[in-house]
């Protein structure tokens, strides 16, 4: 009978078998033909045989389709904000008995940096009428307050992730005031046919130019769902500002100076 073959040397014979399997079964292996080609071999033996799943997202790791993501979502246009919004405003202040009532047109773009914080640039529209006593004064039969501004606004979202927010805002810039006095003039009023009638034309009336500061706060509702196809950026909101134009004083009208109004503004923003 053969000798019994001992522990070690079974375990020799296994060892060899397990290693030589792999190099006589893998195509790429079995072409192998010199030990100085081993360790190439072998890596192609571990890259043939690396899941699937692994070789598709190692481009990601190399930031190619992660920074395409990031670019898409955070591109230089998804931080863009745009609004527009219009409502009344209510004099203040020195101003009550020399402005009433009015209408008001906002209008505004800018840069969101971050979901709290974005900055606008808006223009401003102001329409106002003139007390009668005013216009008595001037020796007038109407007349009304125009403002224009142009200004840079930081809005503060205070709760950006809630459908219900709110914000603060305020900033500063250019504004010019047009106050003028108006008198019927009798005309012809020319539409299908021709027939006499009355038109206010300007009497009289002084402008001026100066800086001015204004502070709000507001609140928006989410509009959006990207569940339903919508944006969620999209959003209506409700403002009252406080505005502070530093007008100068014309002639020896006192009151004319300093502007303080109140508008209160409904819009859109996104």
């Amino acid at each position: 009978m053969f000798p019994r073959p001992s522990r070690s040397l079974m375990l020799r014979v296994v060892a060899t078998a397990l290693v030589a399997f792999p190099f006589a079964t893998h195509p790429i292996l079995a072409q192998t033909s010199t030990p100085g080609e081993f360790s190439s071999s072998t890596q192609a033996l571990l890259a043939s045989l690396e899941p699937v799943s692994s070789r598709s997202a190692a481009p990601a790791m190399g930031g190619g389709q992660s920074y395409q993501a990031y670019g898409s979502n955070n591109g230089f246009v998804n931080h863009l904000t745009f609004e527009g919004g219009g409502g009344f405003n209510a004099p203040i202040g020195n101003d009550t008995p020399f402005i009433t009532w009015g209408g008001n047109v906002n209008l505004g773009g800018g840069f969101r940096f971050n979901n709290r914080l974005s900055l606008l640039a808006e223009y401003q529209f102001i329409d106002d009428k003139l007390p009668g006593s005013l216009i008595a004064e001037a020796n007038a039969q109407g007349g009304d307050a125009h403002i224009w501004s142009f200004t840079l606004d930081p809005v503060l979202d205070l709760f950006p992730k809630h459908k219900d927010d709110l914000y603060l805002t305020g900033g500063g810039g250019f504004y010019r005031k047009l106050t003028s006095f108006t008198d019927p003039e009798e005309t012809i009023i020319c539409g299908y046919f021709c027939y006499p009638g009355y038109e206010n034309v300007i009497v009289s009336h002084f402008s001026s130019n100066q800086g001015g500061l204004n502070l709000g706060l507001g609140i928006t509702r989410r509009l959006g769902s990207p569940d339903m196809g919508g944006d969620e950026r999209l959003k209506l909101f409700a403002e009252a500002r406080y505005i502070w134009i530093d007008t100068p004083k014309i002639g020896t009208t006192d009151g004319l100076g300093r502007t303080e109004l109140l508008p209160v503004t409904l819009g859109l923003r996104w």
